[in-house]
């Protein structure tokens, strides 16, 4: 699939509405980012745009990044190391299990969504708003492409 054509089947409110869901949860940071060019390995190219979106740059480390490269029909999911340093290397592997039944199925915001969900709740329960606590916002919570 072409990536001008995935982008248009996404639901940009709903990602953006499920980013701050689960970002109200917690303290961490969550981006979608969908990728106009073929990549060889997913998650090396996920680690590389993590990197320019400034995702290494929040105060705990606990940004995730789902990473969707449709030209090459592959996504990954990746996390820093605030957050990869609890729930290890298993949970992106859940995540993207999560997400992969729905991609196959054409279902490409639904598939975006578990994952961001997921990756809320993982950071609800390793970094937990306080009641009452203000939280910065760090990072933006819209949909990126490149």
């Amino acid at each position: 699939m072409q990536a001008k054509s995935f982008l248009r089947a996404l639901d940009h409110d709903r990602i953006v509405a499920a980013i701050r869901e689960a970002e109200a949860r917690s303290r961490g940071e969550v981006r979608v980012h969908v990728t106009h060019r073929a990549v060889d390995d997913a998650r090396r190219a996920a680690e590389r745009q993590f990197e320019k979106l400034g995702m290494t740059k929040t105060a705990e480390r606990n940004g995730v990044l789902v990473f969707v490269a449709p030209a090459s029909r592959t996504f990954a999911v990746v996390g820093d190391t605030g957050i990869h340093e609890k729930c290890g290397p298993a949970f992106w592997k859940d995540v993207a299990a999560a997400m992969e039944a729905d991609f196959r199925a054409g279902r490409y915001t639904d598939g975006i969504l578990k994952g961001v969900v997921r990756a809320g709740d993982e950071l609800a329960a390793h970094f937990p708003r306080a009641p009452g606590g203000v939280d910065v916002d760090e990072l933006p919570d819209d949909v990126t492409e490149d």
